[in-house]
């Protein structure tokens, strides 16, 4: 829209007028080689959200050091000569924890926790990854990823209580990672310790792989199953753990096996688990590590069995 001109008469207005833009007039398109100009940012932006989360991880990082630095003064200090047996107060802990499962409670002990539980459990994992060593290194026990945390995952259940009221650690094959369940993609067979109110067990082997690791696991016994029966139905695994669970077994084989596949009964299992009890002498003592790792050696062959259908091999040496 063209700017209207100002008549001659009045030279002195124009004057004043030309030296003040109208705050109504709409601005100047710009040029072409502005429009093609790239933007460019302030220069100093980049560098200091840069050094923010730079800063931001550090301190993470440092807070991560401090914390483990903290935990492991305490396991030092909780068992200076070693795993030194569990207590009854642990047991205490985790009836008082089912009466009043809510954060305010565990907070009030959560000194118990650490002193009773915690620390004594990451002392026996060491302790038990040491002796797993010497008949079956490619499985390990970490302080970091062996114990089972104290948080329940509530997202999808409708019981919203926030803890746990056992506690547990997993014993696993070192290239499968800690993972367990259907979402282990990666996981294998392994060891576990469970210590509760209601009943205090070891076990091992693998619970609900994710399909592709359970079917190779059936192929496996459908090419082997007297290579399978020779273990789990030998008369020392029988007599030591009894038989498989039979949790969320099929009524039937599954679909690509005859109905009267010679290992049909076994091709049903979709968890291939045993374990035993572990009596209060047993949890309550400092030789604890020593008597896990005498059944877990004995259950060494499934888990080795196992491990191998899933492609996981076993090792000699760590």
């Amino acid at each position: 829209m063209a700017a209207r001109k100002t008549p001659a008469t009045k030279t002195s207005a124009s004057k004043s007028t030309a030296t003040k833009a109208p705050t109504s007039a709409p601005a100047k398109a710009p040029s072409k080689a502005a429009a093609k100009a790239p933007h460019k940012s302030p220069a100093k932006s980049a560098p200091k959200s840069a050094a923010k989360k730079t800063t931001a991880k550090s301190a993470n990082k440092a807070t991560l050091v401090a914390r483990a630095a903290k935990t492991a003064v305490k396991r030092a200090k909780a068992s200076p000569d070693g795993f030194p047996g569990f207590r009854p107060a642990a047991l205490t802990f985790l009836r008082g924890l089912k009466k009043n499962n809510r954060k305010e409670w565990f907070e009030e002990h959560r000194d118990d926790y650490e002193r009773e539980i915690k620390l004594r459990l990451l002392a026996l994992i060491e302790e038990v990854d040491v002796l797993l060593a010497g008949f079956a290194p490619e499985i390990i026990g970490s302080p970091r990823r062996s114990m089972f945390r104290i948080y329940r995952d509530v997202r999808f259940s409708k019981d919203k209580s926030p803890y746990k009221t056992h506690a547990a650690s997993w014993f696993y094959h070192r290239d499968g990672g800690s993972s367990v369940g259907s979402e282990a993609a990666h996981g294998g067979a392994g060891f576990y310790f469970h210590l509760a109110p209601e009943g205090t067990f070891l076990g091992g082997g693998i619970w609900m792989p994710p399909r592709p690791v359970l079917n190779r696991i059936r192929q496996n016994i459908a090419d082997d199953h007297e290579g399978f029966e020779d273990i789990i139905l030998s008369a020392g695994f029988k007599k030591r753990f009894g038989e498989l669970e039979t949790e969320h077994m099929l009524t039937r084989p599954p679909r690509g096996f005859a109905p009267d596949h010679p290992a049909g009964d076994w091709l049903r299992y979709q968890s291939f688990t045993a374990g035993r009890a572990v009596t209060p002498e047993e949890y309550l003592s400092p030789k604890l590590p020593q008597i896990l790792a005498k059944h877990y050696e004995a259950m060494t062959p499934l888990i080795r069995w196992l491990n191998e259908a899933s492609g996981l091999k076993p090792s000699t040496m760590r």
